[in-house]
């Protein structure tokens, strides 16, 4: 019996499939604009965002192999959410400048649910780790 089932394949190559048109459509018409003049933080985030994207290209191709690229997106959504919004919200007040954002992380919930845990467990966290020497 395989590890990870076919279908599971398949749901996770939709879940990079789906990550690569969305960056696609919204991100790359920017990155490609040879015009397009970049603030510090928004040329941060975006190059960052263009080379996820790029990786997941890779990810159709090998879906297991590259999942600590979805890992990391999981990770720093997660973090992110947990330390900026999840705090205005418990104090009652939301900015509104940072909805779309929140909403944008928010979508995180189905990178979790693509990802094979009982695989990530036993691959990289259960599993001996490479020799040092």
């Amino acid at each position: 019996m395989p590890e990870v089932s076919l279908f599971r394949l398949y749901v996770l190559r939709a879940m990079y499939l789906f990550i690569v048109v969305g960056l696609g459509t919204f991100l790359w018409p920017d990155i490609i604009n040879p015009a397009k003049h970049w603030h510090l933080s928004e040329g941060h985030a975006d190059c960052m965002l263009a080379a996820f994207s790029l990786l997941c290209l890779l990810g159709l191709r090998y879906p297991l192999q590259m999942l600590p690229v979805l890992l990391w997106e999981v990770t720093w959504k997660t973090i992110w959410l947990a330390l900026v919004p999840l705090p205005q919200w418990w104090a009652g007040h939301v900015d509104d400048a940072i909805k779309p954002a929140v909403f944008a992380c928010a979508m995180v919930v189905i990178v979790y649910a693509a990802v094979p845990w009982p695989y990530v467990f036993r691959h990289f966290v259960k599993a001996r780790g490479e020799r040092w020497a």
